[in-house]
């Protein structure tokens, strides 16, 4: 048939195959193949039935042979003494067994503090001394929801060690935010961040300062950088993690306003936990640092009074502007103006930054981390290392002081080794330094 032929008559051709090789079933033909099946199925069944029965007998002779030699083969002597002494024992008893679990994170330095309560214009403030105080001062200052504990642990770090031994830290905190504080009367009025600033010249009247290097955190940066301005003679330097310039926004200030009713009312509510921990962390903290973040939830539940951090959360939103500019008045002493790149408050540092003389101040934006100083301990010791030098107040150390010091702190970490006939299981042995 040709390729022309085969198009004209496709449709035709088709027809005549259709109505040659197909026939219609009728019903008669359903029966007869319903019938069929049912005569296969009967005829089929006991096959398989006879057939199943033989692979399950085959199966069970093959169990019974292979039982015997399982059990000659576990009751072989072994050549080795240890293994058989070992498999002669019946039971194994541990005796004298205590379960020691490490203890939760928390916060701590590794110099202790010397707690002294300072008078001024607005009542007692706490200031807790760290080191000799006829060394230069460096003046620290918190951020909402803490005090002067948090930093314990990076001035505890052991590179800040090594530079610690020329200065002596005075921890400064908010009139009620240290750790046992009561509540404070319902008519007392909060300072305003103008008169916290303030309250600093108490502080070095009481203790005979002259002048200090500021290290300051969120609120407290904001503290620091104020004092500053009014009285840049007083200030030989600033780092300021997280400081803000501006006064707070509308968001900012609906949301503080609803953390402070509830902190009055009702007190530490989970609405105003979880805005604590994205002013500290940023967003998703626990996806990073689940340890950490549950130490700072357990430390605003139970350490933290509700009443008296309302109080400085109101002042802290009511702050104003610093009213700076790069081209007139602004900060004059040298600034290092720190972030992580995952805080939430980078856009205010950077505000800040651009509002600063870019002659005589630094921004640094650490990576992989919004807490700084408990995240990246190492890079900001080195940081603020490197600034104090480049400002003249400390000559640099050698690194084969940093490793003199680094060994010394683990040797001091390390715990003798007491040979008891008591077992102690740890539950996390990598938390131990020596466990024996």
């Amino acid at each position: 048939m040709s390729r022309s032929l085969l198009n004209g008559a496709y449709y035709v051709v088709l027809d005549e195959v259709y109505r040659d090789t197909t026939v219609p079933i009728k019903k008669k033909n359903i029966k007869k193949i319903l019938q069929f099946r049912a005569a296969v199925r009967k005829r089929l069944t006991p096959l398989f039935a006879k057939r199943l029965s033989q692979f399950v007998g085959v199966l069970n002779e093959q169990k019974a042979i292979t039982q015997p030699d399982k059990e000659k083969s576990m009751k072989m002597p072994s050549n080795n003494a240890e293994e058989t002494a070992l498999l002669g024992m019946d039971d194994i008893e541990l005796r004298n067994i205590q379960l020691q679990f490490p203890s939760a994170r928390r916060f701590s330095g590794e110099a202790a503090c010397t707690e002294v309560r300072v008078r001024t214009d607005r009542g007692d403030i706490l200031v807790a001394v760290q080191g000799d105080r006829n060394k230069p001062a460096i003046i620290t200052y918190h951020d909402l929801g803490l005090n002067y504990a948090s930093f314990q642990p990076f001035f505890g770090y052991v590179d800040m060690r090594a530079l610690l031994e020329n200065f002596c830290v005075y921890h400064v905190n908010a009139p009620g935010q240290e750790e046992g504080a009561p509540s404070l009367p319902e008519d007392y009025m909060y300072p305003s961040m103008d008169e916290l600033a303030n309250q600093l010249n108490y502080v070095m009247g009481h203790f005979g300062i002259k002048t200090f290097i500021g290290f300051g955190v969120g609120a407290g940066a904001n503290v620091l950088a104020r004092f500053a301005l009014i009285h840049p003679k007083k200030v030989d330097a600033l780092t300021l993690i997280n400081c803000t310039s501006n006064q707070a926004g509308w968001i900012e200030w609906a949301y503080q306003k609803m953390n402070t009713r509830s902190l009055r009312s009702r007190g530490m509510t989970q609405g105003v936990l979880d805005y604590l921990l994205w002013h500290h962390f940023g967003r998703f903290p626990e996806d990073r640092n689940h340890d950490l973040t549950q130490m700072y939830k357990n430390y605003f539940t139970r350490n933290v009074n509700p009443s008296n951090l309302s109080m400085f959360i109101e002042a802290y939103v009511r702050r104003s502007d610093l009213g700076i500019c790069r081209n007139a008045d602004t900060i004059k002493v040298p600034v290092l103006n720190i972030t992580g790149a995952l805080s939430p408050h980078v856009d205010d540092t950077v505000t800040f930054n651009g509002r600063l003389n870019p002659n005589n101040s630094t921004w640094m934006k650490i990576s992989d981390c919004a807490m700084v100083l408990e995240e990246q301990p190492s890079k900001i010791s080195e940081a603020f290392r490197l600034f104090l030098q480049g400002e003249g107040y400390v000559a640099p150390l050698s690194p084969t002081k940093i490793v003199a010091f680094r060994r010394l702190s683990d040797a001091e970490r390390r715990r003798p080794c007491r040979h008891s006939s008591v077992i102690r299981i740890t539950e996390n042995p990598i938390s131990e330094a020596v466990v024996c």
